[in-house]
């Protein structure tokens, strides 16, 4: 058929003299639009609100913040489980096929999430956003990674924090369109939302399209003019290929699971409730009347935490070019450690300008921790196959969205059962993540180089793990 060939890894090689420049648009097509998943929480109250109609006075029936927070968490799980599941399918068939797949499944859980918002029926928005539009994040997500890694192997790591950059940069547009979306619909239905899901699934959906038409990979034999292979700057960087079977049976897959496990469990607590955080730590109860932090200026500190995050994983990830991978990642947890400790003490003095800035430093880094870790693990396992070991990867993350909302619900929920308000009911949450952060600093300390018994024998196409 003319449409499968259109979308056939073949019809996708670039040709002589293709400017490698033009793909990274291409990526931050599909992650500009799929790290919309990071503004969700400005969705918190309005759902929390369909019934009553009075964010802050919810009425019996309306969803509690902890319902709706499920929502993400199962975004997120499906993004790891379908990164893992599809990796290898996704190498097989190209990018331009799976962004495709990426779109639909995004776009269509919009739309499915839309008619739950407007039944009242929370199942079908979990099934709609959580599980659909899951499926679409995690497939989106893994499908520019290892194309730019091979378009770029002279800079993996500039390469990866421009394929992911886009998606901590997505709470930038999706934040501010949800806010005006829902303030246009609010008169036509509860608080606006149901429309407002229908629009913006459509949006994304055809804005993703450019990415699907316009990506490109390298002929085989491709390399970058004047390209000399300089693995001598790090004892880890392998000079063999690793299939992701076999790279499943390493420690160091494991170490790195854990490391990535640890920064997003540290991080999504953060950004999941960005929006109420900020608004109850410094309400006009403590800054005086008239002087808190309004939900439109939590709409801002969200776009601004969604900026660091972009910004962190350009910044963080060509960082490590220089100095390594695994000195980045110790930066990232001790460094980390520290600024998550010092937030509740910002909290209670209510100095806001340091706690915005330290609450951005600590987001650059997490979001640092996302593009690192494909040239971490195309530097220990080679380009073979490291979309599938990246996908394989990602489960750390669908654990950590579990792992992250367990310990903020359960922690915060605890403090205010006990009769503690604004900074203080969030105090042993930043606490708990500093010492989860100290666990990831040991993991990444102890990462060493691949055995060789694990590299593939004989000659490998790296075609046929790549996209």
């Amino acid at each position: 058929m003319a449409n499968d060939s259109l979308l056939d890894r073949s019809r996708t090689v670039a040709g002589p003299g293709y400017n490698r420049w033009l793909v990274p648009p291409a990526a931050l097509a599909i992650h500009l639009a799929i790290g919309q998943a990071y503004a969700f929480s400005v969705f918190n109250k309005p759902l929390g609100s369909l019934i009553s109609g009075d964010q802050d006075h919810p009425a019996p029936g309306d969803w509690t913040l902890s319902q709706i927070g499920i929502t993400f968490s199962i975004a997120i799980v499906l993004l790891g489980l379908s990164a893992a599941l599809f990796g290898k399918w996704l190498e097989r068939v190209g990018p331009r096929k799976a962004m495709l797949a990426s779109s639909l499944c995004f776009g269509g859980g919009f739309l499915i999430a839309s008619l739950g918002v407007s039944m009242h029926n929370i199942w079908l928005v979990y099934f709609g956003y959580g599980f659909v539009g899951g499926i679409g994040l995690g497939i989106g997500y893994i499908s520019p990674v290892s194309t730019l890694i091979k378009w770029f192997p002279d800079r993996k790591g500039v390469a990866t924090g421009m394929a992911i950059m886009g998606f901590g940069g997505g709470a930038m547009i999706g934040s501010p369109l949800a806010s005006n979306l829902m303030a246009h619909f609010k008169d036509s239905a509860p608080q606006g939302v149901a429309p407002t899901f229908i629009v913006m699934g459509i949006i994304y959906l055809l804005f993703m399209q450019f990415g699907v038409w316009t990506i490109r990979v390298p002929a085989d034999d491709w390399k970058p003019e004047g390209y000399v292979p300089n693995e001598e700057h790090s004892a880890l960087v392998t000079t063999g290929n690793v299939s992701a079977d076999n790279a499943i049976k390493t420690p160091q897959f494991w170490l790195l699971w854990v490391v990535l496990l640890t920064n997003v469990t540290a991080g999504i607590g953060v950004l999941e409730t960005a929006s109420p955080l900020i608004q109850d730590t410094f309400s006009d109860k403590y800054m005086g009347a008239g002087r808190g932090v309004t939900a439109a200026a939590a709409a801002g500190f969200v776009g601004l935490l969604s900026l660091f995050n972009l910004l962190g994983r350009f910044f963080w990830s060509s960082a490590s070019d220089k100095i390594g991978r695994k000195p980045t990642y110790l930066l990232y947890f001790g460094l980390g450690a520290v600024l998550y400790a010092l937030i509740p003490t910002l909290g209670h003095n209510l100095q806001l300008t340091l706690y915005v800035i330290v609450a951005c430093l600590i987001i650059s880094m997490y979001g640092g921790g996302f593009a690192t870790a494909p040239a971490y693990l195309s530097d220990l396992f080679g380009k073979y196959q490291v979309g599938a070991i990246h996908g394989r990867l990602l489960t750390a993350w669908s654990t950590a969205a579990i792992l992250g909302h367990l310990i903020v619900s359960t922690l915060s929920e605890h403090s205010k059962a006990q009769g503690l308000t604004g900074a203080a009911a969030y105090q042993s949450v930043f606490y708990t993540m500093a010492g989860v952060l100290v666990v990831g600093f040991l993991a990444d300390l102890a990462v060493t180089a691949v055995n060789e018994k694990y590299y593939e024998k004989g000659p490998v196409t790296i075609e046929a793990g790549g996209h």
